[in-house]
């Protein structure tokens, strides 16, 4: 997984958590919604296909275990997971919690108003949150 770096528009939205055994687990700095990031520590991904099957099987236990995470958390009763890709061609997956009457509901969380940032220590209080989830 040598050769790797983070995508500045992926690291300017959103604050790192950990590594998992694959990908980069981050934190989107927006409030309304519970949100993850998964960004595979692989250079020059951008699609899933490109990942060999060992690959794959990691990615997928991590959106497994990152998901079932966000759907414990209050509130969400909806997973979104998205691997879009249109503006960051790095391949990396969204894992949003939804609920009715969310800020963007029932629509798409992307393009849905301006993402409402955490406070810095409110963002260091959450980022500590889900590195104690993730363990």
């Amino acid at each position: 997984m040598s050769d790797f770096v983070l995508d500045p528009r992926l690291a300017a939205d959103s604050v790192f958590i950990a590594d998992g055994p694959m990908s980069q687990v981050r934190l989107m700095d927006d409030t309304r919604f519970p949100w993850l990031v998964l960004v595979p520590r692989v250079a020059d991904v951008t699609e899933w296909l490109e990942l060999d099957g060992g690959q794959q099987r990691l990615l997928l236990a991590e959106i497994n275990q990152a998901g079932n995470l966000i759907r414990a958390q209050d509130g969400v009763q909806k997973l979104n997971i998205g691997a879009l890709g249109n503006i960051v061609r790095q391949l990396h997956v969204h894992l949003v919690g939804r609920h009715e009457g969310d800020a963007a509901w029932p629509g798409p969380v992307w393009g849905s108003g301006a993402a409402v940032r955490y406070a810095p220590g409110a963002l260091a209080d959450e980022v500590a949150r889900w590195q104690q989830r993730l363990r």
